[in-house]
């Protein structure tokens, strides 16, 4: 995986190499691996016994059970399989923000921030023979990449990553309806996005990944600027994902009702992510992305 070398330090490979991203519920795959799976065989750990039934394979009856009780008991184990992980990368208008050259930021956008996150995650995934897909949009799809498990897909993915630009207006709740039914195997999804739209059409949308049975993370991209709302002096503010729409705004005045509507956004996603049992993790992007992902990897380990 020497294309890993192009696009990330040392620091970074050494915070995420020797982390496991594993599923914390059933997942389905194509091979073995080191996910639990629906299906059951032949594997390491006894899962429980069930009564013989006419056309059941002789050689997993329990003859131990049998000379106890007289009856036939099938033994069956838990199978692993692979993870088919399908990650979702917001490319709208909104992902744009931020400067080359900011310092907070280390001169990323948000979508810069999301891509090499992204990359991350692939480059893991694919490390432990898990499979991994992209699919990159806006207000539509953009581009869907199939999942695959071989070394070489990592360049695939990258490209597209590195190839993507941001535009367009953010369309999340249409887009993952359209996506959801793509997704044939149960797996997990992993969305990458600020989540700059209606929340309740979101929650809604998300729902359709896990009555599906999908595991979701929710890996949600901030500006420290969007946070903290720093500006002082009259300024332009353009909208990224309709052009030619700005205005001049006096930010000394909007401030306190700007903070209390992001307050309310970020408290109705958590609140309704838990009630979905979806993972909701808060990023700025002056955080370096491999310590964070390591930081929520290791604290999913725990976990488990």
């Amino acid at each position: 995986m020497s294309v890993v070398t192009e696009n990330f330090n040392s620091n970074d490979l050494q915070r995420v190499g020797n982390l496991q991203l594993l599923a914390k519920q059933v997942v389905e795959g194509l091979s073995g691996g080191v996910h639990k799976s629906p299906h059951k065989g032949v594997s390491v750990e006894f899962k429980q016994h069930r009564q013989y039934v006419p056309g059941d394979e002789i050689r997993h009856l329990d003859w131990k059970v049998f000379g106890k009780t007289d009856r036939f008991y099938i033994r069956e184990y838990e199978e692993e399989t692979t993870l088919r992980a399908t990650l979702l990368l917001d490319c709208s208008g909104s992902m744009g923000y931020g400067d080359e050259g900011e310092s907070s930021s280390d001169g990323m956008t948000k979508h810069q921030y999301a891509s090499r996150l992204a990359a991350c995650l692939a480059y893991l995934m694919l490390g432990q023979q898990d499979s991994v897909g992209l699919v990159t949009f806006d207000e539509k799809l953009r581009n869907i990449i199939p999942t695959r498990s071989r070394p070489s897909h990592l360049r695939v993915l990258m490209e597209e990553m590195d190839n993507s630009t941001p535009g367009g207006e953010s369309q999340l709740s249409l887009v993952f309806r359209e996506i959801a039914p793509k997704l044939k195997r149960r797996g997990l999804v992993v969305v990458i996005s600020d989540c700059f739209c209606d929340v309740n059409e979101l929650l809604k949308s998300l729902a359709y990944f896990r009555h599906a049975k999908h595991e979701v993370i929710v890996f949600q991209i901030w500006h420290p600027d969007e946070l903290d709302f720093p500006f002082k002096q009259w300024s332009r503010f353009e909208c990224l994902e309709r052009d030619g729409s700005h205005q001049m705004i006096d930010p000394a005045h909007l401030r306190e009702a700007y903070l209390d509507n992001l307050r309310s956004f970020r408290e109705q996603l958590s609140q309704g992510c838990s009630r979905r049992r979806i993972d909701l993790v808060p990023i700025a992007t002056d955080q370096p992305y491999a310590e964070a992902l390591a930081f929520y990897l290791a604290r999913r380990m725990r976990k488990k």
